[in-house]
Formats: structure tokens, sequence, C-alpha cells
């Protein structure tokens, strides 16, 4: 593969600050750490190429934000090489938490060695081309009973709208966490049979949504992705309490004009309709699911 013709434009090197004030405690609960390069090597099999991303942009980001705290997710691009990501979140242990990325063959020191890193979810990327180690569902089930005793959650990359497995995420023995509000494109609307089949499954309690990267979703070229509004009214009403808020920074391979961050943050935060449920989602939520003292 041509990673090249894969190469993603960087983000918005100059954050604007928000109109809207992050609440103490904000964690951004969905970012990526990349490079740099020359320092931590791509896997071959990666599917694009992104640039340099390193910490101190991220943390650059956050101070514009007034995020105070953040979850990095391990990308598809280091494959099961998490190095990168766990040197980013120990220069910051106490604010800082990983979604890690393993494969099936993983022993049970190297996960407490990763518990130990910060890590309290693994990724399990069933979308994008890429270093992601587990080929049925089965071997996620089997998985899961093996993380269970660690308090971690599995993050899934899915389309919710045309996730065969739906039901198998509420027999899971641990809690399931989808990103991108669900991943639907929002053509289909918030009455898709699929997507509600998912809401009814959220009710349940057992299924974190990140409302994150609505330029991944949305029809229009650019801000605002207004056509994204009601797919997060739909997740709010039915579970605040299991909502999370990320900026998906540096960004990898978005389609559309690189919007600025803080510009981002206002549109997304601004769905969230009053203090405390900002409260809720962008500070308690959070908390309780990375385990944050």
């Amino acid at each position: 593969m041509d990673h090249h013709s894969l190469a993603c434009p960087p983000p918005d090197p100059n954050p604007r600050k928000p109109k809207l004030q992050a609440p103490p405690g904000t964690c951004d609960t969905h970012a990526h750490i990349f490079g740099p390069q020359s320092r931590y090597a791509y896997s071959p099999k990666r599917g694009y190429t992104p640039p340099d991303a390193p910490y101190e942009a991220y943390k650059h980001l956050h101070e514009t934000l007034g995020v105070d705290r953040g979850v990095l997710t391990q990308p598809s691009v280091y494959g099961v090489d998490n190095t990168a990501m766990l040197d980013a979140v120990a220069r910051d242990p106490d604010n800082l938490r990983a979604v890690a990325a393993v494969d099936a063959g993983v022993t049970n020191d190297e996960l407490s060695r990763l518990n130990a890193a910060g890590a309290r979810g693994i990724r399990v990327n069933l979308v994008d081309p890429g270093g992601m180690p587990f080929d049925t569902f089965d071997d996620v089930e089997a998985f899961a009973a093996r993380i269970e005793p660690m308090g971690w959650h599995i993050e899934y990359l899915v389309h919710v709208h045309e996730f065969a497995e739906l039901d198998a995420l509420a027999r899971m023995p641990v809690d399931a966490v989808v990103g991108h509000f669900g991943y639907m494109t929002v053509s289909r609307g918030v009455n898709d049979r699929g997507f509600q089949a998912f809401l009814r499954l959220f009710e349940k309690g057992r299924v974190w949504v990140k409302m994150t990267a609505p330029y991944r979703i949305t029809n229009r070229n650019d801000m605002p992705y207004d056509d994204v509004e009601p797919i997060a009214k739909a997740l709010m009403t039915a579970r605040p309490d299991r909502l999370l808020w990320g900026t998906d920074w540096p960004h990898p391979i978005n389609k559309k004009p690189m919007a600025n961050d803080g510009d981002m943050f206002d549109l997304v935060v601004g769905w969230l309709p009053d203090g405390n449920i900002r409260q809720q989602v962008m500070v308690e939520n959070p908390r309780r699911l990375y385990g944050f003292d």
C-alpha cells in the first residue's frame, strides 16, 4: 500500500479559546498522539500516515480549551505497539489515561503492566484497515473475560446502525464504549431501525457514547454540522449519565475542511443544554469510567 497517498491534513495549529467555559475537571476522552515519527515508527500495515502530533501540541490544545484531563486512544497506525501513547501518559499520570490496543496473545503480566501505566480499556477497531488484532467477535468476547477483573472496558470503532453483534455488547462482562456519536451517517436519520436498536441498548446502561468528531458523520461540508444535533439530542435524552465528550484531536483522515478546535468545542458543548449536564458529561462520567481520583 502506498501510505503517502493516504496522508492526513494536520489540525489547525492555533486553536481558538472557546466562547463556552469548560467546567473544572473537564476530560477530553478521545485524542491521539502521533510521533515524532523519527522516534516512534508506524506499523507497515497502517491505513494512513498522519503528520506528527506530539504531546506538546496536545497539551497546548488543552490549555487553550480549558481542559484538565485527557484519555489517549491507541491509533491504528501503531498497531499493538502502545509505546508512543504510554510515554505521553507517563508525562502527566494523574491527569491522563489510555485506551490500548492488544492482541489475543497478550499475557496477563503485560495487561497488568498496561494497567499500571494508565490503560483503562482496550480498543477494537472494526471499521478501518490497519493493525487491529481481533478477527471475530468471538475472540473479543473471550478476551473481555480476561480484562473484567481490572475494571477495564472495550472501546469499539463501529457503525452502530449496521453492527450485527449489537446484542453481544449487552452480554459482555465489561462495559462498551463507542465513538463518534455511534458513527452513523446522519442522512439515515434518528428513526433509522439500526440506530433505534442501538438506542434501546444504550438505554440499558452498559454502553457509553463519545460525542466526538461530528465531521465524520455529517452531510455538511463545513461547520456548523447542524445535522448531527438530532443524534446528539437522542443520545442525551436516553442516557446523559453514559455520554462522554472528546476532541478527536488531531482529527486523523478528516476529509472535510479542518475546523478550528475552539469552534468545534463550542459546537459540540453547545449541544449540551445546561451547566448540570455539561458537568455530568465532561467531568463526572469520565471520572467514573476512567478512574480519575
